[in-house]
């Protein structure tokens, strides 16, 4: 438990954090990776390099910081925390890692004059603190999971069973339980933790479930669509080296970016691969009957999945509306709704008149931080307006 003069210190470090708190972050991760190689699996390099994964938890300790007497108020910021710890398999043991290399940056990145021993004790009580919260909830949805019909604990084999392409750079991989056991069920919009071993080191990545696949006489599937990235390791061995009959290690699912049940109108917003999570989300809504209103954008025709699919559906389905907007078209492509990028009048015209409709929204950053501006000019609700990162999440403000 926190004292009342630790309580005020940490607060009073909030405007050093505010001002230096990325090159301290940036500076943890390098000790970190240095010092407990064993925790490399838990970080996605390319994240870290972009300087996408210190921002985010440089935001994570600034929020945490700012409300460490009011914790209530990080809003989902914990639950984000907690899922993508549970997607890659945080455990307590990594905790005092961590907290040795936060520690340490402190001191060294703020120097000793400002980086008191008091500053240190206080910020290794709030360190533990916050520890205390993640690893008890981690626990419940570890235990839960594990508990669960067709659930799991830690890593379970899978078998590849089927491989399609569904455009020029997404690829599906159908997954089936080796030991030829149930499923556990996901949330429309989860995603799945997937372990594997490339160039001789053990990477972990996330990635959305976009279906959940069951037929009379075959084993339960799940389905994951992923963007082959040009500098991606683990998305090119899954391209290149994974093919059917392969076997891969899958955790458990989690995410909290799901489907809440409504009868609203929904729109389902989608730019690139952020279309995956949307095609769950999709599934999920059509029998309910409610009005779905699916837009999506894409670079052009070549890269666009599932068009074919989605239209299908809107076929045997009415009340889903089909809207797709390509950037720069090629020749040749089928006929997009319209062109360039997703622009506020674009919205108005494809959205429904009254702005009070659950949307959800995933795609690039640039492509998220538009569509969030644009949804609020309208007047969707903020609360009826939520997304999901592909990656460390961030602010879109």
């Amino acid at each position: 438990m926190l004292t009342d003069a630790q309580l005020a210190i940490v607060k009073s470090t909030v405007p050093l954090l505010e001002s230096g708190g990325e090159a301290l972050t940036t500076h943890f991760y390098k000790m970190l990776m240095r010092d407990y190689p064993q925790v490399r699996p838990l970080f996605n390099r390319a994240h870290q390099a972009s300087g996408d994964q210190p921002r985010a938890l440089a935001n994570g300790v600034l929020m945490y910081a700012r409300h460490i007497d009011r914790l209530e108020e990080l809003g989902p910021l914990a639950a984000q925390i907690i899922n993508k710890h549970v997607a890659v398999q945080v455990l307590p043991e990594h905790y005092p890692m961590v907290g040795d290399c936060l520690l340490r940056a402190i001191r060294e990145v703020l120097g000793a004059e400002i980086a008191t021993d008091a500053v240190i004790d206080a910020w290794a009580a709030a360190y533990g603190q916050l520890a205390d919260i993640l690893i008890g909830a981690e626990r419940q949805q570890y235990e839960a999971k594990a508990q669960a019909p067709g659930g799991w604990s830690g890593a379970r084999n899978f078998i590849v069973s089927r491989k399609v392409a569904e455009s020029e750079e997404i690829t599906s991989f159908h997954f089936v339980p080796q030991d030829g056991g149930e499923l556990l069920d996901f949330a429309p919009g989860q995603y799945i933790g997937l372990r594997m071993v490339v160039d001789g080191e053990e990477q972990r990545r996330q990635y959305s479930l976009s279906a959940l696949l069951r037929q009379a006489g075959q084993p339960p599937q799940y389905r994951i669509s992923v963007k082959r990235e040009p500098g991606g390791k683990v998305s090119r061995q899954l391209h290149d080296q994974i093919h059917v009959g392969s076997v891969v290690e899958l955790f458990p699912p989690a995410g909290e970016f799901t489907l809440m049940a409504s009868d609203k109108p929904l729109a389902l917003i989608s730019g690139g691969v952020g279309i995956t999570p949307m095609m769950s989300m999709l599934a999920a809504a059509l029998p309910s009957g409610r009005p779905i209103h699916f837009i999506h954008a894409a670079r052009h025709g070549g890269v666009h999945a599932f068009r074919r699919q989605l239209e299908e559906l809107a076929a045997r389905h009415p009340q889903l509306q089909l809207r797709f907007c390509y950037e720069q078209p090629r020749q040749g492509d089928a006929a997009p709704h319209a062109t360039g990028l997703i622009e506020r009048s674009l919205l108005q015209q494809w959205l429904p008149g009254n702005p009070d409709l659950d949307a959800y929204f995933v795609g690039p950053k640039s492509f998220m931080k538009a569509i969030k501006r644009q949804l609020a000019e309208l007047g969707v609700p903020a609360a009826q307006s939520r997304y999901e990162f592909f990656g460390p999440a961030a602010s879109l403000d």
